[in-house]
C-alpha cells in the first residue's frame, strides 16, 4: 500500500510546488524586466530633457551641421552613456535624421522594433512594455520617448538596450527558485515518508497478526503500533474479535474432546454388552455381527475425534529435522503392511532438512501410506519422494489406486467427508483433517492432486526457514 500512495501524495506535492513556482519564477522575469524598462525610461527621459533644448534646426528638411553647446552636451552624454552600458542611443528629428546618437554609426532603421517605438513615440505617446525577453531568447528592449517643444513633437529619443545582463539575473533567480523547490520537495518526500509510515505502520501489523491467526497462530493479537487514532481504535477491535474467536473455538474444541472422552465409557460398557449378548445367540447371527460392527467404527470415530480435538489445541514443537531420513523410517515401517496387500512401496529420501514437529510429520506420513496403500491394486507401486524447492520440503506420496474426480478432489481432507465409492473402506473420515491439523501447527501444508495415469498424489510441505512464530517465541 505504501508504494501505491507515496507515489501519490509525490505527485500531488509536486503538482502543489509546480503550482507556486512557476507563477513565482514568471514573476521574477518581469520584475527584472520592468526593472530596465523604467531605467530606459527614466534614461530617455533625461535625453529628451537635454535634446529639447538644442537650437540646432534643419530647415527645409536638410540638417545643418551648426551646433551649440547643448548639442555637444547630449552627443557627449549618449556617448558615454553607450559606452559605460553598451546601450545604442539616439535622438532623430521627425524626419528620421539624427540629431545625436552613440555609437555615430546607428541610425534609424526602416523597420523592426527600433522603427516601431519611434513611430509611437512621434504620436506623443511613450512606448508600451516590450514583450517579455525570456532567459533562452536573445532579445532586445527598445525604449522610446518624444522630445516636446511647444507642444509639438520634433524629435524621437531611443534606447535599444542588451538583454544579456537581465537574462543571467533571471535564470539566478530561477537558479535560487529551482534549489527552494528542490528543497521543498525533499521536505516534503520526507514528511510524506514520515506520514505514510505513520498511518501505515498499523495497517501492516494488522496485517501481520491477521496472517499469523490465518495460518494458526491463534494467540497472536495486534500490538501498539500508534498511528491515527481510527486504527489504533480498529486494532483494539480487532484483538477482542480475535479473543472472542479463540474463546469460542475453545469451547468448541473443548466440546469435542470432552464429548469424546465422555462417550468412550458407555460405549464401551455397550460393546460389552454386545458380546454378552452374542453368548446367548447362535454362532454367526448376521444382526449381531452387523451391530459389533457399527459399534467399532463409532469407537474409531470417537478416537479420531478426540485425536483432532488434540491436534488442533496442541502447539507443534518445530525443530530442525532430517526430512529424508523421518521419511524413508516411515517407509520401512509400513512396508510389511503393504507387502501383505501385494502393494509394492519404494522410497526415494535423499538427506533434507525443514522445520517440523517430527510426532506431528510422522503421524501426517502414516495416514497419508496407510490411505495409498489401502488404495492400491495388488501389484502397484506406491512411491514416497522426498525434494526441496527452495523455501520448503516436500514428501510426494503417489499410489495408482482409482483416484478422486475433480469435485473430490475439492472436498478431501474436510472432515468426515468420503468418496461414495468408498463407503466400505475402513475409516472414519477424520484422518486427513488430522494430518492437516498437525501440519497446520507449523506452517506446513497439505494437498492432493491428480496422478496419470491413475492414482492419488499427496503432497506434504514444510518449510525450509524457521516459521516467523517460532522466531518470535
Amino acid at each position: 500500500m505504501r508504494t501505491r500512495l507515496l507515489p501519490l501524495l509525490i505527485v500531488l506535492m509536486a503538482a502543489v510546488l509546480l503550482a507556486l513556482g512557476v507563477p513565482l519564477a514568471v514573476s521574477v522575469a518581469r520584475t527584472e524586466q520592468q526593472e530596465v524598462v523604467v531605467d530606459r525610461i527614466d534614461d530617455t527621459a533625461r535625453f529628451a530633457a537635454l535634446a529639447q533644448f538644442v537650437t540646432e534646426t534643419a530647415p527645409g528638411g536638410s540638417r545643418r551641421t551648426t551646433t551649440d553647446e547643448r548639442l555637444e552636451t547630449l552627443q557627449t552624454e549618449l556617448t558615454s552613456y553607450y559606452e559605460v552600458y553598451g546601450i545604442r542611443a539616439g535622438v532623430f528629428y521627425r524626419n528620421h535624421f539624427a540629431m545625436a546618437n552613440a555609437p555615430t554609426t546607428w541610425f534609424l532603421p526602416g523597420a523592426g522594433e527600433v522603427r516601431a517605438a519611434f513611430d509611437e513615440a512621434l504620436l506623443s505617446r511613450r512606448s508600451h512594455d516590450p514583450g517579455q525577453v525570456w532567459p533562452w531568447q536573445d532579445g532586445r528592449i527598445v525604449v522610446a520617448s518624444p522630445v516636446i517643444r511647444d507642444g509639438d513633437v520634433m524629435a524621437v529619443v531611443v534606447t535599444d538596450s542588451p538583454t544579456g545582463a537581465m537574462r543571467s539575473r533571471t535564470l539566478r533567480g530561477w537558479l535560487v527558485i529551482v534549489a527552494g523547490e528542490i528543497a521543498a520537495m525533499l521536505l516534503a518526500v520526507g514528511a510524506a515518508l514520515r506520514l505514510t509510515g505513520w498511518v501505515l505502520r498499523p495497517v501492516r501489523v494488522l496485517d501481520a497478526t491477521t496472517h499469523d491467526i490465518a495460518t494458526g497462530r491463534l494467540k497472536s493479537r495486534v500490538a501498539p503500533a500508534g498511528g491515527p487514532p481510527e486504527l489504533r481504535r480498529l486494532a483494539r477491535s480487532f484483538n477482542e474479535m480475535a479473543d472472542h474467536v479463540e474463546d469460542v473455538l475453545e469451547q468448541q474444541r473443548a466440546f469435542v474432546a470432552d464429548a469424546s472422552h465422555q462417550l468412550r465409557n458407555p460405549l464401551a460398557a455397550l460393546l460389552l454388552r454386545i458380546e454378552l449378548l452374542a453368548l446367548e445367540l447362535p454362532e454367526g447371527n448376521e444382526e449381531i455381527a452387523s451391530v459389533r460392527t457399527e459399534g467399532k467404527r463409532l469407537a474409531q470415530v470417537l478416537d479420531d475425534l478426540l485425536g483432532l480435538a488434540l491436534a488442533e489445541h496442541t502447539e507443534a514443537e518445530l525443530r530442525l529435522t532430517d526430512i529424508g531420513e523421518l521419511a524413508a523410517e516411515r517407509v520401512a515401517a509400513w512396508a510389511p503392511a503393504a507387502e501383505a496387500k501385494e502393494v509394492r512401496l519404494a522410497g526415494r529420501c535423499p538427506a533434507t532438512t525443514g522445520w517440523a514437529d517430527p510426532v506431528a510429520l510422522s503421524s501426517a506420513l502414516d495416514a497419508v501410506i496407510d490411505n495409498a496403500v489401502k488404495f492400491g491394486p495388488p501389484g502397484s507401486t506406491v512411491r514416497v519422494a522426498v525434494a526441496s524447492t527452495g523455501d520448503t520440503a516436500t514428501v510426494v506420496v503417489t499410489d495408482a489406486g482409482p483416484g478422486l474426480t475433480d469435485e473430490e478432489l475439492a472436498r478431501v481432507g474436510d472432515r468426515f467427508w468420503r468418496s461414495g465409492r468408498h463407503q466400505n473402506v475402513k475409516g472414519s473420515g477424520l484422518g486427513l483433517s488430522i494430518c492437516r491439523a498437525l501440519l497446520a501447527a507449523g506452517e506446513g501444508t497439505l494437498t492432493f492432486g491428480h496422478h496419470a495415469p491413475t492414482g492419488l498424489e499427496v503432497t506434504v510441505t514444510v518449510p525450509r526457514a524457521k516459521p516467523q512464530g517460532l522466531a518470535e517465541r
